[in-house]
Formats: C-alpha cells, sequence, structure tokens
C-alpha cells in the first residue's frame, strides 16, 4: 500500500478511524487479529546447538575417528592429544558464534516502552506493543516512533532517520498527500517510520502498520538469511573432504597390501591408524583460529575491531568494496565552499581578499545574525549542521553577532522554505531572509531571474547544497511580521554552495583501492547529483563507461539487466535496504567477494550477508554493529584499506603455513609408505607423528603469521576465490619437498639399521628438524632469507629454537623417552641428523632462486 499518495481522509477509511482515534473495542478486535507490536526473534540456536554445530566439519570428525581407534585399541596417550585439539578448536568456535547472535535482540531493544494515544477519544499511555493499525499518536521532540505511521498533523515537525536512511539531516515532516508511487523511504516526507526519533516540533500521525510489517519488521526479516561461508572456510571444507577421501583410500590400500604379505593384524590396524593421523594436519584448525586472533588483536591498532574472526582473512580476497558516503568517504561535517556574490562565484578561500565589499560583507553578516546555531563556553559552535557551517564560514571574518542582536523573527518552516530575521543597524533595521533559492529568487527586485537560476542550477550540479540569501531596509521594527509582507521586494543579496567534503585521505586510499584490483562503488541515500560529485573527485567515478544509478532507476532494472550492468555500477543513490541486500547478492552471483559498510539499522541485512560486512563505531547503531564482522572505531574509509593490507597478509601467511603444514604430513605419508615396500621397518609411530604435527609443526606455524607482508602486496589483484590451497605451485612444492624429506629420513633410516644406531629416533629427529629447515626457507613466496634477514620475524626465530630445544629434551630425558619411545643419541649420531637435515633448507632456497630467474625472463 502507497500510504504516501493518499490524503489523510482516505487512510482514516481505509483503517475504520478518525482524528480521534479508535475505540476500545475496536482496536481490541484489531489487536486480537494482528497481534501484538513487536518483532519476531525467529528460532533461537540453543548453547548446546551451538556447541555441537563446531564439530560437524570433516575433518574434525577424521581426527574423532582417529581417537576413538586408538583408544579401542589402548593407545590412550594418542586418544587424549588429539581429544585436547578437538576440544580446544570447538570452544574458540563455539565463543565466537555465540558472540554473534545477537543482532535480533538489539533490533528488540529497539521498541519504544510507551506511546500518548487517543482512545475513546481520550488521551492515554499505552505500551507501544499495544498499538494496532487506526491508533492516533501525538508526537513531539524526544520521542521515539512506535510503528509505521502517515503523518496528520505537523507543527514544524521534524524526524530524524538516519538509522532507516542514513541521511543525517532531520527531515521535515508534511501532511498532504504525494504524487510519486515507489518513492525512497527518504522522500516519504508524510511518512513516520519505527525505530526513527522527533527532533523537533510537534504533530500527530495515525498507524499504518505495527511488528514485523513496518520497514524495521521487512528489515528483521531480511536478518535471518544465512551468512555466506568465508572463501577459506570454502577453501577448507573442500580440502578436508578430499583429505578424508584420501586418507581412506591410503588406509585401505595399505592393509590390503598387508593383509596380502601376512602381516600381523594389530600391526596392520596400529599402522593404518599411523597412516590417518600422519594425513590430517592436526593443529591446523587451532593454528588458524590462534594467527586469526593475533591479527585481530594488531589490527585494534590502526581503529579496526573484529568481531567474527575469519573477516581477517576475507579482508584480503575482498574484490569490491561498496561504502556508505556520508562519514565515510566525507567529513561527516557540512562546509561552505563556495559562494556567489556580487555577480561571481567564488572559492571560500578566496574571500579574504574581497571582504570589505560592501556586499560581501553584507553577506558575511547574514550567514551569522540569520542563524540558530549557538556558540557554547568552549567557544565550539553547536547546531544543524548546515547553520554551524554558514557560522565557521563568517567567523574566519571576525563578524560580531553580539553586535547586531536579533529583535523579531519569521521562524523557518518547510511550507514556504524561507527564514527571516530582524536587526538593527544605525537608525535602520534590516531584515535578513535565507531558503531555498527556487523561492527566495521569486521574492527578489531587481534581478536577471533566468541567470540567477541557471547560476543555481549550475553550483546544485557539483552535488552541493544552495541556500539563497536577501535583504531589506526597514524605518521601523514590524510589530507582528509576516512572510507575505516582509518577505517579499528583498534585495537578492547571493548564493551559498554547501557540501559535506570528502575526507583528505580517502583520495590516497581510493586510488590504492585500485592498484590493488579492489572495486570501490559508493551507495549512499543521499542525492544523486550529490554523491556523482564526490564520487568525481575522489575517484570512484572516472570512467565514462562507469553508471551512476538511483534507487528507483535500480528497481526498473531485471534481474538480467541488473546482472549484465552491475560491474559498471559505480554509484548508487536514494536506495532501499533490500536493494542494498539485492547489489551485494548480485555482486556474489558474479564471482565477487564483498566487503560492505554501514551504520543504520537498514544497512544490517546487507552487512550480514556481504562476505565482510564493516560497521561504523562511531556513528553506527547497536544492530548494525551485531549484524557486522568487522567495526571500524574512526569511520574512515581509509581504514578499511589498511585492514584489507593486513587481510591480504594474514591469508598470505595462512598459505605459507598450510604449505608448511601439508609438506610435513606429505614427508610423513611418504615415509610410512615407501618404507615397508623396499624393506624398511615402519619408522614411525603414532606419538611421534602427533608431536611433529601438533609441537614441531605448530608452534612455527603460528609465529609465520608474524611475517611480514610482501613488498607488491597493494600491487596485485585479490586472489580468486576458487583456487584451492594447492594452486600456484603450493601442490606441486608439498609433493616434491614431502618426497625429499621422506628419501633423507627412509636413508637415514636405512643407514642407522646398517651400522646398528638408534634408526627410530635418528629418522623422527631428521623429519623435525628438517621442518625446521623448511619453515625458515618458505617465509617467503620468492625472496631469499638471506636477503629478508633471519631476525625479521623474531617469533618464528623463537619458535623453532624452542622446538629444537624440545627436541632435545624427549630424545635425552629417560623419564621421557618411555612414553615418547626415544633412545639417547650420540653426538656424532645428533651432528650428522643436523647435517642431512639442512639439505630441505637449500633446496627450497634453490627452487625459488629458479622461480625468479623465469619470473624476470
Amino acid at each position: 500500500m502507497n500510504w504516501h499518495r493518499l490524503s489523510t481522509i482516505e487512510v482514516f477509511e481505509l483503517l475504520g478511524s478518525g482524528q480521534r482515534g479508535l475505540s476500545s473495542l475496536s482496536a481490541e478486535e484489531k489487536f486480537l487479529e494482528i497481534g501484538p507490536n513487536e518483532l519476531e526473534e525467529g528460532e533461537k540456536k540453543s548453547v548446546a546447538r551451538i556447541l555441537f554445530a563446531q564439530f560437524k566439519d570433516v575433518m574434525i570428525l577424521i581426527l574423532l575417528g582417529a581417537a576413538i581407534v586408538s583408544g579401542i585399541i589402548g593407545d590412550f596417550t594418542d586418544t587424549l592429544v588429539i581429544l585436547f585439539i578437538v576440544i580446544l578448536n570447538a570452544v574458540v568456535g563455539f565463543l565466537q558464534e555465540y558472540r554473534a547472535e545477537k543482532a535480533m535482540r538489539a533490533l528488540k531493544q529497539m521498541a519504544v516502552t510507551q506511546a500518548r494515544v487517543f482512545r475513546d477519544g481520550e488521551i492515554v499511555l499505552l505500551p507501544a506493543t499495544a498499538l494496532v493499525p487506526g491508533d492516533v499518536v501525538l508526537l513531539e521532540a524526544g520521542n521515539a516512533i512506535p510503528a509505521d505511521m502517515r503523518v496528520i498533523e505537523s507543527i514544524n515537525l521534524k524526524v530524524e532517520e538516519a538509522a532507516l536512511t542514513g541521511e543525517s539531516h532531520s527531515v521535515d515532516k508534511i501532511t498532504y498527500a504525494l504524487e510519486v508511487d515507489d518513492l525512497p523511504i527518504g522522500d516519504r516526507s508524510n511518512m513516520a517510520f519505527r525505530g526513527t526519533f522527533v527532533t523537533y516540533g510537534r504533530g500527530s500521525a495515525i498507524v499504518i502498520a505495527t511488528g514485523m510489517q513496518t520497514e524495521l519488521g521487512r528489515i528483521a526479516q531480511m536478518l535471518k538469511e544465512d551468512e555466506p561461508l568465508t572463501p577459506l572456510q570454502l577453501r577448507l571444507a573442500s580440502f578436508g573432504k578430499k583429505l578424508s577421501v584420501l586418507v581412506l583410500f591410503l588406509c585401505i590400500v595399505f592393509f590390503i597390501a598387508s593383509w596380502l604379505r601376512g602381516e600381523d593384524i594389530v600391526k596392520m590396524v596400529l599402522t593404518s591408524i599411523s597412516l590417518a593421523v600422519a594425513a590430517i594436519p592436526e593443529a591446523l584448525p587451532a593454528v588458524i583460529t590462534i594467527s586469526l586472533a593475533l591479527a585481530a588483536k594488531r589490527m585494534i591498532r590502526f581503529n579496526c575491531l573484529i568481531r567474527k574472526l575469519p573477516a581477517v582473512e576475507t579482508l584480503g580476497s575482498v574484490t569490491y568494496i561498496c561504502t556508505d558516503k556520508t562519514g565515510t568517504l566525507t567529513k561527516n561535517k557540512m562546509y561552505v565552499e563556495e559562494v556567489f556574490v556580487n555577480g561571481e562565484l567564488n572559492e571560500r578561500k578566496n574571500l579574504s581578499s574581497i571582504n570589505k565589499q560592501a556586499e560581501v560583507a553584507l553577506l558575511l553578516k547574514a550567514f551569522t545574525l540569520n542563524n540558530d546555531a549557538v556558540v557554547d563556553a568552549e567557544k565550539i559552535i553547536k547546531g544543524d549542521g548546515t547553520e554551524v557551517a554558514l557560522m565557521e564560514a563568517s567567523r574566519e571574518h571576525n563578524i560580531q553577532a553580539d553586535l547586531f542582536p536579533r529583535l523579531a523573527e519569521i521562524p523557518f518552516d518547510s511550507g514556504r522554505k524561507l527564514m527571516t530575521t530582524f536587526h538593527r543597524v544605525g537608525d535602520k533595521i534590516i531584515s535578513f531572509t535565507k531558503g531555498a533559492p527556487d523561492i527566495l529568487l521569486l521574492r527578489c527586485v531587481n534581478i536577471d531571474l533566468p541567470a540567477m537560476q541557471k547560476q543555481v542550477e549550475n553550483m546544485a550540479a557539483k552535488g552541493h547544497r544552495v541556500l539563497g540569501f536577501a535583504y531589506r531596509y526597514w524605518d521601523s521594527l514590524p510589530e507582528n511580521p509576516t512572510s507575505e509582507i516582509h518577505e517579499s521586494g528583498l534585495q537578492f543579496l547571493g548564493l551559498t554552495g554547501i557540501i559535506d567534503p570528502p575526507r583528505e585521505e580517502v583520495f590516497e586510499a581510493v586510488a590504492q583501492c585500485k592498484t590493488a584490483g579492489i572495486v570501490p562503488v559508493m551507495i549512499t541515500g543521499d542525492h544523486l547529483l550529490t554523491a556523482m560529485s564526490i564520487a568525481k573527485r575522489i575517484g570512484i567515478l572516472n570512467n565514462e563507461s562507469d553508471i551512476a544509478i538511483a534507487g528507483q532507476d535500480l528497481a526498473a532494472l531485471s534481474g538480467d539487466e541488473l546482472l549484465a550492468k552491475i560491474e559498471r555500477i559505480k554509484v548508487y543513490a536514494r536506495v532501499s535496504p533490500e536493494q542494498k541486500l539485492l547489489i551485494v547478492k548480485t555482486l556474489q552471483q558474479r564471482g565477487h567477494c564483498v566487503a560492505m559498510t554501514g551504520d543504520g539499522v537498514n544497512d544490517a541485512p546487507s552487512l550480514k550477508r556481504a562476505n565482510i560486512g564493516i560497521a561504523m563505531g562511531i556513528t553506527g547503531t547497536d544492530v548494525s554493529k551485531e549484524a557486522a564482522h568487522m567495526i571500524l572505531m574512526d569511520d574512515n574509509f581509509s581504514t578499511i584499506v589498511k585492514a584489507v593490507k593486513e587481510g591480504r597478509k594474514i591469508y598470505d601467511n595462512i598459505l605459507k603455513f598450510i604449505k608448511y603444514m601439508m609438506t610435513t604430513n606429505s614427508s610423513e605419508l611418504w615415509t610410512l609408505l615407501i618404507g615397508p615396500i623396499i624393506g624398511l621397518p615402519i619408522a614411525l609411530l603414532p606419538i611421534h607423528i602427533l608431536w611433529i604435527n601438533l609441537v614441531s609443526d605448530g608452534l612455527p606455524a603460528i609465529s609465520l603469521s608474524f611475517e611480514k607482508a610482501e613488498s607488491n602486496i597493494m600491487n596485485r589483484p585479490p586472489r580468486p576465490q576458487q583456487q584451492s590451497v594447492f594452486g600456484n605451485g603450493r601442490g606441486i612444492h608439498m609433493l616434491w619437498v614431502g618426497m625429499l624429506m621422506a628419501g633423507i629420513a627412509l636413508s637415514a633410516q636405512s643407514w642407522a639399521i646398517n651400522h646398528g644406531l638408534h634408526w627410530q629416533t635418528i629418522v623422527f629427529n631428521v623429519l623435525c628438524l628438517s621442518q625446521m629447515g623448511h619453515v625458515l626457507a618458505i617465509r617467503s613466496e620468492t625472496q631469499s632469507m638471506f636477503v629478508a634477514g633471519a631476525f625479521s620475524n623474531k617469533p618464528l626465530v623463537g619458535s623453532v629454537v624452542i622446538v629444537l630445544l624440545l627436541q632435545m629434551i624427549i630424545t635425552f630425558t629417560p623419564v621421557l623417552q618411555p612414553v615418547f619411545h626415544t633412545e639417547a643419541l650420540t653426538l656424532i649420531e645428533f651432528l650428522i641428523v643436523g647435517t642431512i637435515s639442512s639439505f630441505v633448507f637449500f633446496a627450497v632456497e634453490i627452487e625459488k632462486i629458479l622461480f625468479r630467474r623465469k619470473r624476470s625472463r
């Protein structure tokens, strides 16, 4: 129903109501039919359900299976170690998800507790939940709007609708019907919506929708949509499934081959478990979680608060940043940018050279005197944003308002769009009138009206809010000034172009986005001309093929048309919450990883649906913050770009430790599979593999998250979402380095057996020390460790030293030898182990040299 198109009489007839509201009987009947005026929460996730969901991951299920089998055959050490890892991972995941389940609760808290309502012709105080369509509600400054309503009386009524529309200015409310059908919420000036606030004036309105039928209710419905998985979650889910198939296949092949050779059944089961344990990077889930948590902690330093840990990694894959304009790209502060006076257009900075001219001096006085902004004790100007901007401009020229006190006024109202004040100057009275140029110019004499209207159009085309100023002298102060008499026959004074200007740092941030292959897009509740002006200035709109579109035109596009055009649209203006959600979904349909910023309730559905939702910390509502993955503490677009750089760095480092861990697992598999085939005994026990996978893998892997960003990190396109963790040569590296490590280990095993040495302990130490060489070599994909600097990542060096010390402790400490099935090595044995383990480090360094030569060619 287009309620804004109906007259108040038609609204009364449709709702069976009148100026004095509903009867108690009628209201009760409607309440029984419609229900309370509150938002539905939908199905709540219980604590148990959230906890059990943490065990659905394929890799976790494989680990649980291995723990159960180990327990059945009596190897309780392995069982306890695996269960510890699984429980740790589940607890971390549970805490993250439990904190995220609050968006609907925050929406419910926006409910208004009481409202003044006409019932049976009398004004009564009722709970907002008891309101029904047809109720007439009284409104005044400070009231929250309790339902969606059609305004029926407005005495200078202004409503703050930023939470729903994103517009920071209060909207003047009118009572007459509007002519256009599908108006955006921000343009329905005869409507008031639940979740908004009365900032000025008073009036009354009739309830037309309650509960889930309100605009806020529609947003609540959209919030129920599932969030998409992050790129890393998708890759790891795919990785886990492939790994489970591989583990099952290897165990079956090994078991059948051993059975055909007549091996002992218990030994075959133990070895199959060893294979399964060797193939699974047990520490990977915990290492990723810890690394993301460490990155989230670092990001607080540059005003980024991470609410959901996977968001850190998602930032690295972002291809589109859909950002709000006001406060994020701009300063959220109105500014007088240019002034038209004496027939010339002047930039603000040039006014100081002409402020002695009579007309200019008079215009600057008008800025201050026809102004309701006030200066507090700390010399800070407070009031409406436009009036603050005018007073700041005049303050630069030392205009003293107290020398010309206001003697009378004709207040502003939304009907005539003018405001007039009267002041004494010498022995005369001067009136200053300001307001909408299209109305003001018609009240002026001795002007070239077409030329002035053209000037207004030119200034408005730059995205400026244009205000006109005029004056008139009077012999005496009017007793009861009226618009008809005292706002006519005016002398035109000038025009001002006022705008919320871009932040200085945004220009570089937008350019950096484009260099990094990320497309910045503006989505705003502001008018199209203003949005286009800012977008052109900061470089979002800079190609002829780029499109700017208003919400009404967007609504006219079919799904296929939008899909075809979406990658060319760089500016969206006056869009609804449903359209914001549609933009995100369409970009995702195109294969993009989308970051969306927002601060209002209207942004919550698109923030939740985006691959990464970014709420504003200063201006953001509680609802937007609860729906978001990340909060910008300074509401600054350039902070997003810094966060993207950090996200790319952490994702690069996650890929490094996946490469590191899977290479180790590959070496263990080759060692266990090839050894028996060439006639060697099984080299490793499950406890050895768990130690390597958890301790020798885990500590250095976490330290890799401290690795500095590659030099070209913001000069390359984002990694494709479809790219596997084995892509870009990582899979081949895991195989050949794993085979090299296995070859060294098996050679050492054969040599040790032939010389009667402690062969199992030697193999165990060779694999562990080879890992340390490997992790030092893969710190950079292309740069040699000797160029990067051995100590540029001190936590990694420290973790390598700790692992080496721990390895020596479990090898040489008698009380630990039975637990880890180790024997003390001689000094010669240990030196030989260290020497042959270093081969891996030099082999990977040679690989990087070959890669650099190939790239340079």
